[in-house]
């Protein structure tokens, strides 16, 4: 049983995938997407999703702090309905309020330059969204 978790932008997804026993997140890639024009990766999750087996999805949920929900995270609630209706596989929304917060200052302490952590960051916050999410299975 392999879970995938994912943090939905505009621009990117960013795509972890926990390991067989549900323990742990390993952050895979970002995938590009155009969220403007209707875009949203999905025949490269399908690929993902075939490869790796999955199971079931965890996509982050930006809800803000005062606990109401947004256009962000509305556009979580579609691409939630999207993953449904193309995979038929559950797909949970986990809140990830500060998740890329947290994410950044990780890569900021670790000495990782503007232009690296931009390529990797919304990957760390998948593994954020999807090791919160195993943990409190755990």
């Amino acid at each position: 049983m392999k879970i995938m978790g994912l943090d939905v932008g505009t621009k990117t997804v960013g795509v972890a995938i926990s390991d067989a026993f549900g323990w742990t997140a390993q952050g895979i890639e970002t995938v590009k997407i155009d969220e403007a024009q209707g875009e949203f990766g999905i025949e490269r999750i399908k690929e993902l999703v075939k490869e790796h087996a999955i199971t079931e999805f965890v996509v982050g949920y930006p809800k803000n702090m005062n606990n109401t929900v947004g256009p962000r995270g509305e556009a979580s609630e579609n691409y939630k309905k999207l993953l449904e209706d193309t995979f038929g596989l559950p797909v949970k929304l986990w809140d990830e309020r500060l998740t890329t917060m947290a994410a950044e200052r990780m890569l900021i302490e670790a000495d990782v330059s503007r232009k690296k952590r931009k390529q990797v960051i919304d990957k760390m916050a998948a593994v954020m969204i999807l090791q919160g999410y195993l943990d409190s299975k755990n």
